[in-house]
């Protein structure tokens, strides 16, 4: 009889606690030491760390984090051991600080998210910055950009699995007849995307590829050197198949020469705890090579190693 794998109990967090402040105040910063804990621990387990490491050390693990690493493993590293709805608001704010070239990491926030995360994060924004992301995102931005994505960051959906077919038929038409005019950015559009559940939305995507005979990110597609069409249709990737979206994003960040070290970052970081097999698996039905190979070509070092073992760790 073939014996059972006993699986590896993770040490308490007192116990990881201890081997980081070892590691980052010895002889020589011990980055092993580090990937081999936080690139282990789920998003409960290293709040429940860095809870620990400053009720023992009076120290903010990140801060101490920061102030011994750097570079590209320092950002993986701080992005990741964040509360969600914590790097989430830091994301926004540092990107609004960016704009109009960080609209997608708005969009992302507010369409890659359930309903619960987005709210978690809005509250968090609320609470760091002292102004809502809401208000935030309509001061840096403007025009159709701003309509866009306050009505996104503000949308709280409907989570479950029902649907509506007879509306999903009526919106179909209704958003046929604003793409057909030309009127992208019309209210009635725009209210469609953000309130909807994206299960409803799913279902009004079908409706308009069967009633129209094109995918409705197709007819988006009028001029391609527009900025606004294209994060709509990001938009409407990211909130019906966010897998092929991050795919995508991944796949343009590691083309060519040089790679984007802020947006692999932010991907990995943002959806290794949510949807990384599949995106993995996308990956290679669309490259022909696996997303690890990708990663160990393009980086390399501790920020190397810190990538791979949080995508190799599917089940955190």
């Amino acid at each position: 009889m073939a014996s059972l794998k006993i699986p590896e109990l993770v040490p308490s967090p007192a116990e990881d606690s201890q081997q980081l402040r070892k590691a980052l105040v010895g002889w020589g910063m011990d980055e092993a030491c580090i990937i081999r804990i936080l690139a282990h621990r789920n998003a409960a387990q290293r709040k429940l760390i860095r809870d620990t490491y400053e009720a023992t050390y009076q120290k903010d693990l990140l801060k101490d984090l920061d102030g011994e690493i750097s570079g590209d493993f320092q950002h993986v590293v701080h992005l990741w051991t964040m509360r969600p709805a914590e790097r989430d608001a830091c994301l926004a704010n540092e990107a609004l600080k960016r704009l109009p070239g960080s609209y997608c990491i708005i969009m992302e926030i507010a369409c890659a998210r359930s309903s619960v995360d987005l709210f978690k994060a809005r509250q968090t924004y609320q609470a760091r910055y002292k102004k809502s992301l809401e208000e935030d995102v309509a001061d840096h931005s403007t025009g159709d950009f701003c309509k866009l994505l306050v009505s996104l960051v503000t949308a709280l959906r409907y989570e479950g699995e029902e649907v509506n077919m007879e509306l999903a038929s009526d919106e179909a038409k209704i958003l046929h007849e604003k793409i057909s005019d030309k009127a992208y950015s019309d209210e009635e559009l725009i209210r469609i995307l953000s309130i909807r559940s994206k299960t409803q939305l799913n279902a009004t995507f079908n409706q308009y590829n069967d009633h129209f005979g094109n995918a409705i990110n197709k007819d988006l597609r009028a001029n391609p050197k527009d900025q606004y069409l294209t994060l709509l249709r990001s938009a409407i990737k990211c909130l019906t198949e966010p897998e092929k979206y991050f795919e995508k994003v991944l796949r343009l960040v590691m083309k060519g020469l040089g790679t984007d070290e802020e947006s692999l970052t932010r991907v990995v970081a943002t959806r290794t705890e949510v949807d990384m097999e599949l995106i993995k698996e996308k990956y290679y039905k669309r490259n022909s090579v696996t997303l690890e190979g990708a990663i160990s070509d393009d980086t390399s070092g501790d920020y190397e190693k810190m990538l791979l073992a949080l995508i190799g760790h599917g089940n955190l």
